[in-house]
């Protein structure tokens, strides 16, 4: 089981069913996501054995959604996240040359260090000067992050791109593959396209949270 990041999260019955979402406990979560997103947030998925809606020492949210698992929300610097720095990785929102830019992407160059943008040279182009398209994902080493691989993804920009709904679950279920490919247990994504691309959140949360249940139990966090 293996470990992910994303935007905010609904939390799901444990009871009968851990994928039927409870409608109470979504809104609730999304009005927990609206006072916290004016800073960085993360969301996690987990083995967690305890009860949910639990707030740890750290401000850490947790939501259970079946016997073994449960979500997490948090606010912080995802360059500054790490488990293990063995079988963990964060998600870059990275741009389609893969070069470096603003925001994530640039926060996360700069501290990796220039060794990133060297490894990202030498991700083989699939079109003229594109290394990697909108809603796919491609891995590299972290460097000097405390974690032990970046994954590299590419949003949609949310009113210009068409069918900006299908970019985006692509690029979590991509990243998704590639973790647990690469025997990635822990993975920590930030919300992708919220930033500049100006994908509203609400909408981002549904995509994310729904994408990654579907890999439920193959990740601890």
């Amino acid at each position: 089981m293996q470990t992910m990041r994303a935007i905010c999260a609904p939390t799901y019955r444990p009871e009968t069913n851990p994928r039927i979402l409870s409608q109470n406990s979504y809104n609730n979560l999304l009005q927990i996501y609206s006072l916290l997103r004016t800073s960085p947030i993360t969301l996690s998925m987990a083995s967690y054995g305890g009860g949910g809606g639990v707030t740890d020492d750290d401000g850490v949210k947790s939501f259970k959604i079946s016997s073994s698992s449960s979500l997490k929300i948090q606010r912080g610097d995802i360059t500054k996240w790490s488990v293990n720095g063995t079988s963990d990785a964060i998600v870059n929102t990275a741009n389609e040359q893969m070069l470096g830019g603003m925001g994530v992407d640039g926060a996360i160059h700069r501290a990796a260090g220039p060794e990133l943008r060297a490894a990202c040279y030498t991700v083989p182009e699939v079109s003229r000067g594109i290394p990697c398209p909108k809603g796919e994902a491609r891995i590299t080493r972290a460097f000097q992050l405390a974690v032990s691989n970046v994954i590299h993804t590419i949003g949609p920009v949310y009113n210009v791109d068409n069918h900006p709904e299908v970019i985006l679950r692509n690029a979590y279920r991509n990243c998704l593959k590639l973790a647990k490919e690469n025997n990635i247990e822990y993975i920590a994504f930030p919300a992708i396209s919220c930033g500049i691309y100006g994908y509203p959140y609400e909408k981002a949360a549904t995509i994310a949270i729904s994408t990654v249940m579907e890999s439920d139990g193959d990740f601890k966090e």
